[in-house]
């Protein structure tokens, strides 16, 4: 159930770096959050994080997973493609930036540093200049010139051959990983790039993840940041890339990939990855000059937002999909983690990653396709949307009433199997089901799902003590934070940004800029400063944790009937629409 706790009162050393952050006059960051529909950009006042500012830039071109863009062709896109346009990306600078700005009301020259954070792996190829190639006449109509966006999953066999071929070589970076990499990995995509598109792949002079190509905008300077190299593109600061014999193993023409149109130079999370240039600051409205932290993942940069900067607490970043984020002193082996990378999350720490590929979009697929017009009647009725309609209805049920049980994979499973090639399943189901117990059915299967992953952080001696969640989903779904609670039988304790992501890119920020200009020296300062929790903790209630114990055994059981390849059902399902589709797009 819900409790009261105390404001900030999970934050240790309270008054430490009272001389950090005190600038005689106020001082503000922006923190820059690159989504999957949209970006936003938030204005923070850098002595105690009120966000002041905050405006929306909806991507024109949105995903692109059906056709490209361009009015002159119609170039329809395979089944698993989704790219976007980075010229969406430059018109965030242009537009949400100083409508941020001019939201807080505050000086712009009071501003002394910018930071972002991007979905990832979401990758580009360019010119040497930084140019996108599908800026450039010539290949606007070729598909790999354009951003492959996180979750294009069409670079799968791509993904599976490197699997392979690191199995065959005896590989030491897969058990980083879990054991294995998947389609939404930036050498996956790269791979793909090249096998299909020799053309693209050879002109481009640069491959860079798109967090590291909008921090070149606002610079001149190309930097490419240790968080997505450490989780996306198998990168270690101890043993870097892998060697080039691996790489040419996959293809002739991929051994030099890294040297070629890469870089080996990597920084730091809270760094200054460079000023911010004339050009850019026209596009802002900010002064030149001020610091461009080194660009961060929207899920990792969350952490220190939601003010976990030490062990023993999961970070759950709930949206269209869930990303869980746990900081550790060591770094044993977890059988499907996304990866562990140190100081990826915070400096001196392990911090491991994990993730469900598809959580609100669920939710939003049933709302949308399934959904009888009855409960839009209810919701117009009511002023509210559908969600608060099966929401409460959802909510007068019983865990285990309803005799459902899915598994969560509609869009293919991340952690712990890292197969994008799975689908979901909903059991139970007879003539008297109804739309609220699907929804709840849904709700349970994703909690299934993240206590999957904890059991494997606990298993292999990551210790988890308790969740702090932030993201979408908290902020408007209380009965879906009292199952999470009840079927993983902890703690959760909400975020108090509602824009956790561009909060921890604004205090980052804050520490590239540094104490002489009213930042900070640390990111752990920051956070004690900036970062707040919700008074709210949901606890488990004991009942419905026996039921959903129960529950859970059979989740799991099917999980590996399904997943581990007792079945071949949904293999068998997802391999047969492929091959239809592929023959309607070629005929």
């Amino acid at each position: 159930m819900s409790t009261s706790t105390a404001p900030g009162s999970d934050q240790a050393e309270e008054g430490a770096g009272q001389g950090e952050g005190a600038a005689a006059e106020p001082r503000y960051t922006i923190g820059v959050d690159f989504g999957t529909e949209s970006a936003r950009a938030v204005l923070v006042d850098v002595a105690d994080g009120r966000e002041l500012g905050v405006e929306v830039y909806t991507y024109r071109n949105g995903v692109i997973d059906e056709r490209l863009p361009d009015p002159d062709a119609d170039v329809i896109l395979a089944p698993d493609w989704a790219l976007q346009d980075p010229n969406d990306y430059l018109e965030t600078f242009k537009q949400a930036v100083p409508g941020a700005v001019t939201k807080a009301g505050i000086d712009p020259a009071a501003v002394i540093g910018i930071g972002i954070d991007f979905t990832a792996c979401t990758m580009l190829p360019t010119t040497s200049d930084g140019t996108p190639l599908c800026f450039l006449d010539q290949y606007r109509r070729q598909p790999h010139a354009w951003v492959k966006l996180w979750k294009h999953h069409a670079a799968q066999p791509e993904a599976d051959d490197i699997n392979r071929v690191a199995a065959e070589r005896g590989e030491i970076w897969p058990a980083r990983y879990g054991g294995r990499i998947s389609s939404e990995w930036f050498f996956p995509k790269a791979l793909q790039i090249l096998r299909e598109a020799p053309e693209i792949y050879a002109t481009a002079d640069r491959l860079i993840e798109a967090a590291d190509w909008v921090v070149w905008q606002l610079t001149g300077l190309e930097t490419r940041n240790n968080c997505t190299a450490g989780y996306k593109a198998i990168w270690s600061a101890e043993e870097g890339f892998p060697g080039r014999e691996f790489f040419a193993a996959l293809h002739p023409q991929f051994a030099a990939v890294v040297d070629s149109k890469m870089s080996r130079s990597i920084a730091r999370l809270g760094e200054v990855a460079g000023r911010l240039s004339e050009r850019a600051a026209g596009w802002t409205g900010l002064r030149p000059g001020i610091a461009v932290a080194v660009a961060n993942v929207d899920a990792h940069v969350s952490a220190p937002a939601a003010t976990v900067t030490e062990v023993g607490t999961l970070v759950a970043i709930m949206g269209t999909s869930t990303c869980h984020i746990v900081l550790s002193e060591t770094a044993p082996i977890i059988p499907g983690a996304c990866g562990v990378v140190r100081d990826g999350v915070i400096p001196g720490l392990f911090g491991y990653e994990a993730g469900q590929s598809a959580v609100g979009d669920i939710f939003a697929w049933f709302v949308e396709q399934c959904v009888p017009p009855v409960y839009y009647e209810r919701a117009r009725e009511r002023g509210v949307g559908v969600h608060e309609i099966l929401e409460q209805d959802a909510a007068a049920l019983e865990p285990g009433q309803s005799g459902l049980l899915a598994l969560d994979w509609w869009n293919g499973n991340r952690s712990v199997l890292v197969d994008a090639d799975l689908s979901g399943l909903l059991m139970g189901m007879t003539l008297a089901t109804t739309a609220p117990e699907i929804y709840r059915a849904l709700i349970e299967a994703t909690a299934f799902g993240t206590r999957v992953i904890i059991d494997a952080f606990e298993k292999g001696g990551v210790r988890i003590d308790r969740v702090v969640a932030c993201g979408g989903l908290p902020e408007r779904n209380r009965l879906l934070m009292q199952i999470y609670a009840d079927v993983t039988g902890r703690t959760f304790r909400i975020a108090a940004s509602a824009q956790a992501p561009a909060l921890g890119s604004a205090m980052f920020a804050a520490v590239a800029a540094g104490p002489e200009v009213g930042g900070y020296s640390s990111i752990e300062i920051a956070a004690r400063r900036m970062a707040h929790l919700r008074d709210e903790a949901y606890e488990p209630i004991e009942a419905n944790r026996r039921t959903y114990d129960l529950l859970y055994a059979e989740y799991v059981r099917l999980h590996d009937l399904f997943g581990r390849g007792g079945d071949p059902a949904v293999k068998t399902l997802r391999r047969l629409r492929k091959q239809i589709a592929m023959a309607r797009v070629q005929s």
